[in-house]
This record gives C-alpha cells, structure tokens and sequence, in this order.
C-alpha cells in the first residue's frame, strides 16, 4: 500500500493525478454537478441522443419484453433476437454484407484486430491511433509499424520497404476521427495505398458515426468512400446516444470473429434494451430529424471554432465537434479546467499518457442541442481565462 501511495502522491506533484467526478443528472447540454447547474462541454453525446424519448421508450419496451440481463455470451445463449436485428440493420446503414456486435469500442478494437491478425501479419497504424487500436496490434503479435499521424508519404515509403520482404496479411488501421485532435484521416487517399498493395483498410469511426456524411454514415461517407473501407468499426456510445460496438464487414470477415475473436467470444452479450435503444438511434440518424441534428452540431462547431481562432488559439488541426485548444503542460492545463468549472463550464483537461508531453489540451465537444449564446459565451470564457494566466 505503501508504494501505491507513494505513487499517487508523486502522480499529484506532477499534476498528473486523476479522479473521478460524480455527475447527479442525465447527459444534457447542461449536467447538474455538486447541485451546481453546468454547461457540459466534455459529453461525446454529440447528437444530443442520449436522453431521446425514442431510445428511451425502445429501452424500456424491450426491458419489459426480454428482461435485463441477456444471460449468456452470444455462443451460449445471449444471441437473442434484437442482437440479429440490430447487426442486420447495422449491414444495411453501413452496405456490408454483415456486422458483428461487441459490449464496447475498446473490446471491439481489440477482439477485432486479435481476431484477424497473428504473428505472420503486418499492421501499419497511426501514431494517434486510440489505445484500443494500439492495445490490439499487440495482442494480435503481429509486426507493428507506426507511421506519423496522417502523413501519407511516410506510410508509401512503409509499405513499400515491407513489400521487399513480404509475408502473410497487411492491415492498415486508422482512427477516422481522431479523439483528442478532431482532425479526421486521409481515407480517400488510404484506399488508393490499401488497394496498391493489397491490404486491408480498418477505420475506428467511433467519433465520425452519426456525425458526418450526408446521412451520417460516418468519415467515410464524407469523403465519398464508404464501399472502399474493408472493416468499419463503430460505437453506440458518442453521437447515436446509447452504448456498445460493432464491426461492419465482408461475411467471411464476421464468420471468422465469431470464432476466433476473444472479447466477442467470452463476453456476455449487450442487454436487451441497450440493444433496442441503439436500434432506434440508427433509425433516428438516418432520418429527417437526424440530419437537422447533424446540422445543428455543424453550426455549434463552426460558431465556437470560429471564436477561439480569432483569438489566436492553437485548435490542433480540428475540422470536426472535437475541439482542442492547446496548453501544452499540465499545470496550466488542469487550473484551468478547475477554473471553468468554477465558472459553470464542464470541460476536460488532457494530459499524458493520453497526448504526448509539451501536447496537453482543454478538450471541448459540441452538442446539436447546445445554443449559440451559451456556445459564444463558453468561447469568450475560455479566451479571457487563458490570457489572464498568461499575465
């Protein structure tokens, strides 16, 4: 115990400690925290979905019809009726011919890449890819090679140097959104090096699904190249308001996960309402009021982007609802994510081992129900506090 204290304390000396705050109200807008009402601004609930009355009463419809808990994993007999159809669903809105559910983006990545990937393959992934992604490439022990975040160049001269030697599967993974930056990957021009040298091409749109594309499809659809993505993760979790993940592929590609992906095979399957609920998110995004939606968040974004930059703020690259303004150490990181808090704005400081040192950040999000005036307001609130601990 000794040393875990001695750990902690020297974690707190540097600024780096973490803990958990306790939220007493649903994911809105605004969240009520210690009784204080406060504009939240660190939810990836960026559709505003979360507390919709359609997953809410999908939820609870299929809670009263199929029960809690789904007893089993989904080789056992948790593979109940809603987890077909929602896979089937997920096929048609993403045009693959199968999909796959996992319990969360983080045991999708790593049952995904497991999965598929063993030590006679080679992966090639962004040096900004999530933890998950990383944490997946090791377990599959397969090689692994890091090329600078989106620099394209760089990857051609990879694979071209790999293809000396070649042997076994190629994959090429990527974030489609990036999390921390909110800038998004180079898809179309990462299909043009996958097709090249005959790899596959994986893209985490967990933070791109629902948000983009005319229908929101995700970062793919958005660059026009949906059909040409060989394994499209997504999650539940962010824009579509509810919970877990699922891999979009070829049907071979699902056959094999069934059998060899080990989150997926070992977990206990998704709840029977969270299932339905996310059921009816995919029903929402694809509608008329889910593009209205998606409009609004489009226009919250450019508002407070727009705000920050005339300022003079470093957003890291941010074209997307992720909206990062840079700080670069710890210290003046978390007073001020202390401060906003203070000042009625819930919004998260970043630091190690999540970015790089010298990268630390405060990390907005914008939500479709946000208002511009508490948008606007929030952008001035974050300018004046960074130039007072300037002086």
């Amino acid at each position: 115990m000794q040393h875990f204290k001695k750990h902690l304390a020297e974690l707190a000396v540097q600024n780096m400690l973490r803990s958990l705050r306790e939220i007493e109200s649903a994911q809105g807008p605004h969240v009520q925290i210690g009784g204080k009402d406060l504009l939240l601004l660190c939810s990836n609930n960026y559709l505003g979905l979360a507390n919709h009355p359609a997953l809410i009463d999908a939820a609870c419809s299929a809670t009263r019809d199929f029960g809690v808990g789904s007893g089993a994993s989904r080789l056992v007999s948790g593979s109940m009726s809603l987890h077909h159809r929602l896979e089937e669903e997920i096929a048609e809105f993403k045009g693959t011919e199968a999909a796959l559910l996992f319990n969360t983006g983080y045991a999708a990545n790593n049952g995904i890449i497991q999965g598929l990937l063993g030590p006679d393959d080679r992966v090639f992934s962004d040096a900004l890819n999530h933890a998950s992604i990383i944490d997946g490439c090791r377990l599959s022990g397969a090689a692994i090679e890091i090329y600078p975040h989106n620099d394209m160049a760089a990857l051609e001269q990879m694979l071209n140097k790999a293809s000396k030697l070649r042997r076994g599967r190629w994959l090429i993974v990527t974030d489609g959104v990036f999390s921390m930056d909110g800038d998004m990957a180079p898809l179309n021009r990462l299909v043009g090096l996958k097709e090249r040298f005959d790899a596959w091409l994986m893209v985490d749109d967990a933070h791109g699904g629902g948000v983009l594309g005319a229908r929101g499809r995700g970062t793919a659809e958005h660059c026009g190249c949906l059909g040409k993505i060989d394994l499209q993760m997504g999650t539940f979790g962010k824009a579509f308001g509810g919970f877990g993940a699922y891999l979009a592929a070829s049907r071979p590609v699902i056959d094999l996960l069934i059998n060899c992906s080990r989150a997926f095979i070992f977990s206990t399957s998704l709840p029977p309402g969270v299932v339905a609920a996310n059921r009816a998110a995919l029903q929402l995004v694809d509608s008329e009021e889910g593009g209205l939606r998606r409009t609004r968040l489009e226009n919250n974004r450019q508002l407070f982007a727009e705000h920050l930059q005339l300022a003079g703020l470093d957003l890291c690259g941010s074209t997307t609802q992720i909206v990062p303004v840079l700080t670069k150490d710890p210290e003046p990181t978390m007073r001020a994510a202390a401060t906003l808090l203070e000042r009625g704005i819930c919004l998260s400081g970043i630091r190690p081992p999540t970015v790089p040192p010298g990268a630390c950040r405060l990390r907005a999000t914008l939500m479709a129900d946000h208002n511009s005036t508490e948008v606007i307001a929030a952008a001035e609130e974050i300018i004046a506090l960074l130039a007072e601990q300037e002086t």
